[in-house]
C-alpha cells in the first residue's frame, strides 16, 4: 500500500470532514464491561451517559490505568476555545489555572500566547515546549513562533528555538535557515539549499526570501549563482536577477530589464549590433523568457532566427550555454501548454538541445514526462540522470528507468529492467503494482489480512488511552470541536508512535478508530507507517451493499467506485471540499443537478449530500463519464477529477497510448497523482472483493480522442 510520509499536515491538516452528525461512540458488536468503559471514557472527557452505548473487543474487561483518569476537561476546552476566538486574555489565564494538569492543559496557554505571537519571547516559548514535551501544540507553537520572528527579521529569536522544532514544513525550514544564515552559521543555513535555490515553482514567501539572501552565503559558489540566475531570468524575477548578476560581477541594471519588459522585440532587433558580452547573454535569456511567457511558439521562431543569423556571423553572439538554456526555456513553456495546445514531440527535441548537467527538478521532470509521452526511451534515461540521486531512487523514476531499459536492444539492460521491477514490486503502491504485472506476480489481499481486522491485545488497547496524544484525539473526535483539532492530535500521535517504531500502538489506535467509524484516521495511520499492512484498516468497505448495487446499476466495477470514494473523501460522509464538492463521492452541486435531471429527480442539496444518494449519484456519474470517454477507466478517472473535456484533451490525437504513459503525462499534477491513487485503490479493492484484476489489465490502453 502507499506509504505516505508524515508532513506538516500533522499540525495543520484541515479535516476532510468538518463535523459528524453523531458525536456518540458506537463500536458495533464489540463488547467491554461498563466499569472499564466508564473509566476509559472519563479519561476522554466523554459524558458517562454515552457509556452504556460503548462496547469493545472481547469478553475480557480491563481496568484503565491512565494519568488522565480524572480528567473531564473537554467542556473547559470548548469554553477556552470560545474565549480564544474572542481574544479574551483574562479568561484564558483563568482556564490555564483551571485546566492545569489535565488532558488539554496546554491549549489555553497556546491560544493566549498565539494571540500576539510576535510579542512572545524565545524563553517563554521554550518553557512551553519543556512544560508540554512531545505534544503537537508545543511543536505548533515553536514552529509558528519561528515563522513569525523570521517574518519580522528577529533572527536571534529564531536561532534560540531552532533546535526545538522537530517536524518543520517548508516555510518553517526556511525560517530556521534564515535564522542561521543571518547569524553567521552558513553551514546550517545550507541545509535548505536543495529545496529553494533552484526552485522556480510557487513556494512560501520565507523560502523566496531565503533563496535571495543565500546569494551572499559564503558557501554559495559562482557556479551556484549562475545556475540560479538563469532560472530567475526565465521567470523574470527582477530583484533576484539584479542581486545575482551584481555578485557575479556582471551587473544588470533595472533600466535594461524594464526596457526589455516593455518591448522584447526592440531588444532582439538591436541584438545583432551588440557585443557578445556575458551581460548581453543574460539579457537575451531574459528577453526570450518574456516572449515565451506570451507565446512559446513566437519564442521558438525568434530563437531559430537568431541561431541562423549567428551561424552567418564570424563572431557568434550566442554562446553555447546561452543557446542551451534558451532551448530549456522553450521546453518548460511548451510543457505548460499541453492541455490547451496538445502534446508535441518538439518539447522532447527542445530539452534534448538543452542537455547539460544543470537541470533543476522541474526541468528534469518536464523532460522525462515529454519523453515518456512520446516513447523516447533514450531521452527518458537522460532526463532521469539529470535528477538528484535521491529522486532517481524513488519508485516512480526507478519504474520509468526500468521501462526505458526494457525497450533497449541491449540484453543486459533488459535484464537490469527485470531486476529493477522485482525490487519495485516489493511495494503495493501504484508503481509496485505496475511492476508486479511486469514480472508476472499477482497482488493477493489475503497476504495482508484480507478484509479481516487485526487482533489487538487488551494491553495495547489500554495503551492507546494511556497515550496523551491519542487520548486527546479521541476526546476531540467525540466533542463538538472542529475536526481539525482531532485530526491534528491524531496525526501527531501516529508520528510519535511511528518514530518509536511502536507498530502495535498504531494498529491498536487504528482499530479503535475504525470501530468507532473514524475511518479516515484509521486509513491515515496505516498509510503513514512503513511496516504496518492491514487492508481492513487501510481499505475499509463501508456501505458495501449500496456501493455494489449502485455500481452494477451504473455499469461500473464496485472496486472502481471504492477507489474513487477512498480518494475523494476517505469515507467521511460530511466531507466538503473548498470548491463545494460534498459527500462520500465529492459530487459538485452543478454535477448533482445534472445527475438529478438525467435521473428524472428534483434536485435537493441535502439529499444529494446524504450517504446513500451521494453514492447513487456518484456511481451514476462515473458510468456517464465512462460511456463518454471510450469506456476507458483511466481516462474516466481523470475526467472525474479534472472534468471530461480535459481528460479527452490529454488523449493522443492519433493512434493509442499505453495507459501508464497517459497517466504520467497528465498535465495537472493533482489529477496525475489522483489517477495513480485511484487505480492503486481499485486494484486492491478488486482483490478484497474477490474480483482480482491486475492493475495493467484494469488500466488497459488509451485510444485516440477521435
Amino acid at each position: 500500500m502507499t506509504k505516505l510520509r508524515v508532513a506538516h499536515s500533522i499540525k495543520d491538516e484541515e479535516s476532510i470532514s468538518q463535523k459528524h452528525a453523531s458525536k456518540r461512540i458506537t463500536v458495533g458488536t464489540l463488547r467491554m464491561s461498563a466499569l472499564s468503559v466508564a473509566t476509559a471514557v472519563s479519561a476522554l472527557g466523554v459524558s458517562q451517559v454515552a457509556c452504556a452505548e460503548l462496547t469493545w473487543g472481547d469478553e475480557e474487561s480491563y481496568q484503565q490505568e491512565s494519568n488522565y483518569q480524572q480528567d473531564s476537561s473537554i467542556d473547559s476546552f470548548m469554553a477556552a476555545a470560545i474565549a480564544a476566538d474572542r481574544g479574551d486574555v483574562s479568561a484564558l489565564y483563568g482556564y490555564e489555572q483551571a485546566m492545569s494538569g489535565g488532558l488539554f492543559a496546554m491549549y489555553p496557554t497556546y491560544w493566549r500566547m498565539n494571540l500576539d505571537l510576535n510579542s512572545q519571547s524565545a524563553a517563554a516559548v521554550s518553557q512551553f515546549v519543556r512544560q508540554y514535551p512531545d505534544t503537537v501544540m508545543a511543536e505548533k507553537l515553536v514552529a509558528d513562533f519561528a515563522e513569525t520572528k523570521a517574518g519580522s527579521n528577529d533572527y536571534a529569536s529564531v536561532r534560540q528555538v531552532a533546535n526545538l522544532i522537530t517536524n518543520a514544513d517548508a516555510s518553517e525550514r526556511c525560517a530556521v535557515a534564515l535564522g542561521f544564515n543571518n547569524g553567521g552559521d552558513t553551514m546550517r543555513a545550507m541545509a535548505a539549499k536543495s529545496d529553494v535555490w533552484l526552485n522556480t515553482q510557487k513556494q512560501p514567501a520565507l523560502c523566496d526570501q531565503l533563496a535571495m539572501e543565500m546569494n551572499n552565503n559564503a558557501l554559495i559558489s559562482d557556479q551556484d549563482r549562475t545556475a540560479r540566475l538563469k532560472r530567475m531570468l526565465r521567470k523574470g524575477k527582477t530583484g533576484d536577477i539584479m542581486a545575482l548578476s551584481s555578485r557575479l560581477g556582471t551587473p544588470i541594471a533595472y533600466s535594461a530589464l524594464s526596457g526589455i519588459q516593455l518591448s522584447p522585440s526592440s531588444f532582439f532587433t538591436s541584438f545583432g549590433r551588440q557585443s557578445a558580452s556575458q551581460t548581453n547573454q543574460y539579457l537575451y535569456l531574459y528577453a526570450l523568457g518574456r516572449v515565451a511567457d506570451k507565446s512559446y511558439r513566437e519564442a521558438a521562431l525568434q530563437l531559430d532566427f537568431d541561431i541562423k543569423q549567428d551561424n552567418q556571423r564570424s563572431v557568434k553572439l550566442l554562446n553555447d550555454d546561452t543557446r542551451r538554456y534558451a532551448y530549456r526555456i522553450l521546453g518548460v513553456q511548451r510543457m505548460n501548454h499541453n492541455t490547451d495546445d496538445g502534446f508535441n514531440a518538439e518539447a522532447v527535441e527542445w530539452f534534448r538541445n538543452s542537455l547539460d548537467n544543470d537541470f533543476n527538478f522541474e526541468e528534469a521532470e518536464d523532460y522525462a514526462m515529454a519523453a515518456i509521452r512520446f516513447s523516447q526511451w533514450d531521452d527518458v534515461v537522460e532526463a532521469i540522470s539529470r535528477m538528484e540521486s535521491e529522486t532517481q531512487k524513488s519508485s516512480q523514476w526507478q519504474y520509468w528507468l526500468a521501462r526505458a531499459y526494457e525497450q533497449s536492444s541491449d540484453s543486459s539492460k533488459r535484464n537490469t529492467a527485470k531486476k529493477m521491477y522485482k525490487n519495485i514490486a516489493k511495494s503495493n503502491e501504484y508503481y509496485g503494482l505496475m511492476a508486479k504485472d511486469k514480472i508476472g506476480q499477482r497482488f493477493d489481499a489475503s497476504q495482508f489480512g484480507g478484509s479481516n481486522l487485526p487482533n489487538v491485545s487488551t494491553s495495547d488497547r489500554a495503551r492507546v488511552m494511556q497515550d496523551g496524544n491519542f487520548a486527546r484525539a479521541f476526546a476531540l473526535y467525540n466533542s463538538d470541536a472542529s475536526r481539525a483539532y482531532a485530526n491534528r492530535e491524531w496525526n501527531w500521535a501516529v508520528k510519535q508512535a511511528r518514530d518509536k517504531r511502536d507498530d502495535n500502538l498504531i494498529i491498536a489506535a487504528a482499530r479503535q478508530a475504525h470501530d468507532m467509524g473514524w475511518l479516515d484516521r484509521a486509513i491515515y495511520a496505516v498509510d503513514n507507517t512503513d511496516r504496518v499492512d492491514s487492508l481492513a484498516l487501510s481499505h475499509p468497505m463501508p456501505h458495501q451493499d449500496a456501493v455494489v448495487r449502485y455500481s452494477q446499476s451504473a455499469g461500473i466495477d464496485p472496486e472502481w467506485a471504492y477507489g474513487i470514494m477512498r480518494q475523494e473523501s476517505r469515507f467521511v460522509t460530511s466531507a466538503r471540499s473548498n470548491v463545494g464538492a460534498s459527500g462520500l463521492m465529492q459530487v459538485m452541486p452543478d454535477t448533482a443537478k445534472y445527475i438529478a435531471r438525467n435521473l428524472g429527480e428534483t434536485y435537493s442539496a441535502s439529499r444529494a449530500n446524504s450517504g446513500d444518494t451521494n453514492i447513487r449519484y456518484g456511481t451514476w456519474y462515473m458510468g456517464d463519464i465512462l460511456s463518454k470517454l471510450n469506456r476507458q477507466p483511466v481516462v474516466a478517472t481523470a475526467g472525474y477529477n479534472a472534468g471530461p473535456n480535459n481528460a479527452k484533451r490529454w488523449q493522443p490525437v492519433y493512434g493509442s497510448l499505453a495507459a501508464d504513459q497517459y497517466v504520467e503525462s497528465i498535465a495537472f499534477p493533482e489529477t496525475r497523482n489522483y489517477v495513480k491513487h485511484v487505480m492503486e485503490n481499485a486494484t486492491i479493492y478488486s482483490s478484497l472483493l474477490g474480483r482480482s484484476q491486475p492493475i495493467s489489465q484494469r488500466m488497459g490502453t488509451v485510444p485516440s480522442s477521435f
